[in-house]
């Protein structure tokens, strides 16, 4: 195997409808999440080629050099999946995993996609294992996206393996956690926090906390 072809939707400046953050951009916060994301899968050594599904110029150009840039359609999540995978080998291992993981890390996405590279099709759950993070093919044909509200369910009757039980089963069960905790509500930004954020996300609720702090002294 030469290695994977992950492909990333990233909504960026379009925000979370449902994270609201004081004091802090929604757009600029949309970004910082989806940055770090693909900064921690480029970083990944078993991913070949990051492929961006994005509407956002300002994140296509601060990728441009690194990913493969496809325009989203605009008709949804699963419909933004299938135009990025559109552009990949259907001959390579692929995956498609969501842009909302500001706390991953490349290592952890490593272990999640060696173990995945023993199956011809498995899925992630997201932390409250109820959604999906990631799905994953290694053998011709196609794969089927199904993201969405209790996506999990849907993956799993589509044959698709429990990543999260065959990592578990390996005793490597951090391995995979910042790989599932994604983020759409400040309550998960807070559960991210405690896993180590990305860089561009601290930065910004680093300056607002530090913003904050001016504000209660003046």
């Amino acid at each position: 195997m030469s290695g994977w072809n992950l492909v990333i939707p990233v909504r960026g400046g379009a925000g979370k409808s449902r994270l609201e953050v004081p004091d802090v951009d929604r757009a600029g916060l949309a970004r910082a999440i989806g940055l770090d994301t693909i900064a921690a899968a480029r970083a990944c050594r078993v991913v070949a080629q990051v492929v961006v599904v994005t509407a956002d110029a300002q994140i296509a150009r601060a990728i441009e050099d690194d990913c493969l840039i496809v325009a989203d359609p605009g008709t949804g999540l699963n419909d933004a999946v299938r135009a990025g995978l559109a552009v990949t080998d259907a001959a390579q291992p692929r995956a498609a995993m969501l842009g909302d993981l500001p706390a991953l890390r490349a290592t952890d996405l490593e272990t999640v996609l060696v173990a995945a590279a023993r199956y011809e099709s498995a899925a992630l759950p997201d932390a409250e294992g109820t959604g999906t993070t990631l799905i994953t093919r290694t053998v011709a044909g196609e794969l089927v996206p199904a993201f969405g509200e209790d996506s999990f369910t849907r993956h799993r009757a589509a044959g698709f393996l429990d990543l999260a039980r065959e990592i578990e089963a390996g005793r490597q069960q951090r391995g995979a956690w910042s790989a599932r905790r994604d983020v759409d509500t400040l309550d998960q930004l807070h559960e991210a926090a405690q896993l180590g954020l990305g860089i561009r996300t601290a930065a910004l609720l680093e300056g607002r906390s530090r913003q904050g702090a001016a504000s209660s002294v003046a």
